[in-house]
């Protein structure tokens, strides 16, 4: 009725999720056990997403028009794009373990070892592969073709072996990829959770700030709770009621 009598009627229309969109037939496949894919994330088409691997927020992963394989505990930064190559060469993207795609970087149809780093903006282009270890600075561009070898630190546009990465390095890649995995657990959990949850967390946490510091809530069940009714005889244990309190505290005095 409301758009009938209107010269140029605007009509509002929902615009669906684009978390996980199917191409020709053909959706993602992610894994039951992984960590996190942000509500903000696209997985697009043959994209298959290995245990503990996350998808951070404002990520693409688009797999219209080849295949995106993604391993176990690797995590795509915020706002970085996997893409693949079919009109120019069938270039698949292969993304390995533990590896670590930064905030903004591009991997476009190349090949990814395990417990890699690319930094933030940083691109990895066709054809490229980088090797187990390996780490590519922030910024750096890694041209089509280009290989980087096993355990190196490449930097620059077109990137270049720096160095040669120290053992200790290279076992803080894994533990850089783990941690990641430890935080998208806990954004999964904020994320997943509905409108009365929210709420309730803005009372408590409203409550909280309202309360004075030295106010003592229990935020836990007691180990000798009875049935949600605490710990028998503690609400009588006082200086009143208990004579075994009263001498305690004029022995401590």
């Amino acid at each position: 009725m409301g758009a009938s009598m209107e010269v140029a009627k605007y009509t509002e229309r929902l615009v669906p999720s684009t978390r996980f969109v199917a191409v020709d037939g053909v959706a993602p496949a992610v894994s039951e056990s992984a960590a996190f894919v942000a509500p903000s994330a696209s997985v697009i088409g043959n994209v298959s997403l290995g245990s503990k691997s996350s998808i951070w927020y404002g990520a693409t992963v688009r797999g219209d028009v080849n295949h995106v394989v993604i391993g176990d505990n690797s995590s795509i930064g915020d706002r970085a794009v996997i893409h693949v190559a079919k009109i120019q060469g069938d270039s698949p993207t292969v993304i390995g373990n533990n590896d670590t795609i930064g905030p903004g970087a591009i991997v476009h149809a190349a090949t990814l070892g395990d417990s890699c780093v690319v930094g933030a903006s940083a691109q990895v282009l066709d054809g490229a592969t980088v090797q187990e270890g390996a780490y590519v600075a922030p910024g750096a561009v890694v041209t089509p073709g280009t290989t980087v070898p096993a355990g190196q630190y490449w930097a620059g546009s077109p990137a270049k072996m720096v160095r040669s990465l120290s053992d200790e390095e290279l076992a803080t890649i894994v533990n850089s990829a783990n941690e990641t995995t430890q935080l998208a657990s806990l954004h999964a959990g904020e994320c997943a959770k509905d409108l009365a949850q929210l709420v309730a967390d803005e009372e408590k946490y409203l409550d909280d700030l309202e309360r004075d510091p030295e106010y003592f809530q229990p935020t836990g069940v007691d180990e000798d709770d009875v049935l949600g009714q605490g710990q028998p005889g503690r609400i009588f244990n006082t200086t009143l009621s208990h004579p075994e309190e009263g001498l305690k505290r004029k022995q401590n005095q």
